[in-house]
């Protein structure tokens, strides 16, 4: 049996090519399944996310509905983070994360990105600073710092 994180990424991909084949300017940043029917897709869009938007999101997805109920969402202030160029972009932002395998003992980590490489972001914490490769990550998110 797939595990969430298995189940997530594979969901992601398929809904992110779903989407950014019939909505180019619409960027999927992340599918997270909320319990094992029913999953939220965190889109981003330049000129912003509505309802509207929203709505042509969910109307693209119904093939899901035999199986999933399905929200989609703005990211809000928490905003996922899951590939290297959200991370460039969250340089020297404070983040919330969960790893699938332990790093140096442990799976969560909160902390400052202050570098986004190809296959690695590198989290200071208050007392270390870890190598995360994005594989390894299974959910990432700002900490709304206002």
């Amino acid at each position: 049996m797939a595990s969430t994180y298995d189940k997530e990424k594979e969901l992601t991909g398929e809904v992110s090519l779903l989407v950014e084949r019939a909505l180019p300017e619409v960027d999927v940043l992340a599918v997270e399944l909320v319990s094992p029917a029913r999953f939220c897709v965190f889109v981003d869009h330049p000129g912003g996310v509505d309802h509207a938007l929203c709505q042509r999101v969910t109307d693209l997805l119904r093939g899901y509905l035999d199986r999933y109920a399905v929200e989609v969402s703005s990211p809000g202030t928490e905003r996922p983070l899951r590939t290297p160029d959200h991370f460039q972009d969250a340089l020297g932002r404070s983040v919330a994360l969960r790893t699938a395998d332990a790093i140096h003992g442990r799976k969560r980590f909160r902390g400052r990105v202050v570098a986004a490489r190809d296959r690695t972001f590198r989290l200071a914490t208050e007392t270390d600073e870890f190598d995360i490769p994005y594989e390894n990550l299974v959910r990432g998110n700002l900490i709304d710092e206002e």
